[in-house]
């Protein structure tokens, strides 16, 4: 499920997602690992609100790096030791990023852990279920 936000919160004046990767390890018992790296993909076109003109500028709403890449003004991030620039970030120099704009780091990823349990057990007895089944 999504929700569109219009008032999103934005890096360099870009809406931005995360793609955190999780392992879900086994069912019985559940253990659930989180990788401490994932990615941060930015749009390549500045955010305003939405209006008539703007709202199909898929370069400012859409964070898909398969969209963003050919755009003139992607920037590629080429250099490991400097993964705070470009268009496609490391997760740990967003978390650096927020930290140093004094958002409280910890509680954002306590919330992002919450929530990949919480997806997790909300299909939990039916993959619970269908893996009793196989075995």
């Amino acid at each position: 499920m999504q929700e569109y936000i219009d008032n999103p919160m934005l890096i360099d004046g870009c809406k931005f997602d995360l793609r955190i990767y999780v392992l879900l390890r086994s069912l019985d018992p559940l253990r659930i690992y989180v990788y401490k790296e994932g990615l941060c993909r930015l749009a390549t076109s500045k955010y305003v609100k939405p209006d008539e003109s703007n709202f199909r500028n898929d370069k400012m709403h859409l964070t898909n790096y398969a969209i963003n890449k050919w755009d003139p003004g992607f920037i590629a991030n080429k250099d490991i030791n400097h993964d705070d620039k470009g268009h496609k970030r490391s997760y740990t120099s967003i978390i650096k990023y927020l930290a140093s704009n004094s958002f409280d780091t910890v509680k954002i990823e306590q919330r992002i852990d919450s929530i990949i349990v919480r997806t997790i057990l909300s299909a939990y007895t039916k993959m619970l279920r269908s893996y009793r089944k196989a075995r």
